[in-house]
């Protein structure tokens, strides 16, 4: 990596970082948009019965998954948008007992079919049986055909977003692009919907805050996200004003 890259990023990357009983994170990247480059998160869970659910997983590694298997098998891989699921096919490829759950709409784009990529079934806004004991569900709408689906997880009331928050700490960009990240309200340490996703969610704004307000109640301790820094105390306080500009 050079150095710019180096510095974008959360090491030791594409380990288990223990967060709470039962759930861990793998820092990973950077990946690259518009020429930034961005750390990217995945969110592990073992559920109640021995289970182990994947939520954006992130690069396909050997050693990691042999890690993660330690937990308990690997069973459930989620694509929570339609912009993370470009890793999901080594993971499906690679952990035969597993399935794979798709963001609404997300098997219809054209890239996705293109890919070969396996999507077993599609998400909404109940969460299935294989963790509904353990995790809820929130689907948030946006136009031109985005979705995220939002998981709470109960025994550890933590909120696991995707792009829905983005925290791009200072020191790890560019002085170039700090006004630009500040501009689209993705700047640490108040980080919020960046300005392209606000556009699009904004062509469903009444459901999506809605969704956000649902999102709220549940008052969680911790909200984890893929990019930047994920809110690790106080997290109910800062995902409401995180999602002000939706909510009112």
């Amino acid at each position: 990596m050079t150095a710019t890259e180096t510095r974008s990023v959360y090491p030791p990357l594409d380990v288990l970082k223990p967060v709470a009983d039962n759930l861990w994170l793998v820092d990973g990247g950077p990946l690259h948009a518009a020429g930034l480059p961005i750390p990217v998160r995945m969110t592990v869970v073992r559920l109640a019965n021995g289970d182990v659910w994947l939520h954006s997983p992130t690069r396909y590694d050997e050693a990691l998954r042999t890690e993660i298997e330690k937990l308990g098998p690997i069973r459930h891989l989620v694509a929570p948008n339609v912009a993370h699921w470009s890793f999901l096919k080594d993971w499906r490829s690679r952990c035969p007992g597993a399935v794979s759950w798709a963001a609404p709409g997300l098997r219809q784009r054209s890239q996705v079919r293109k890919s070969g990529v396996i999507l077993d079934h599609d998400l909404g806004d109940a969460a299935p049986a294989a963790w509904a004991g353990d995790i809820d569900q929130v689907v948030v709408p946006g136009g031109f055909g985005f979705r995220e689906v939002a998981f709470f997880h109960r025994p550890t009331s933590s909120l696991i977003l995707t792009d829905l928050i983005q925290n791009f700490e200072p020191e790890k960009v560019s002085r170039l692009l700090r006004p630009l990240l500040r501009l689209a309200g993705s700047m640490a340490p108040d980080g919020k919907t960046p300005l392209h996703l606000r556009f699009v969610i904004n062509a469903r704004r009444s459901a999506a805050a809605e969704a956000a307000r649902r999102l709220i109640r549940l008052a969680p301790e911790r909200v984890i996200f893929a990019h930047g820094r994920w809110f690790e105390t106080g997290g109910a306080e800062r995902l409401r004003r995180s999602l002000g500009w939706l909510t009112g």
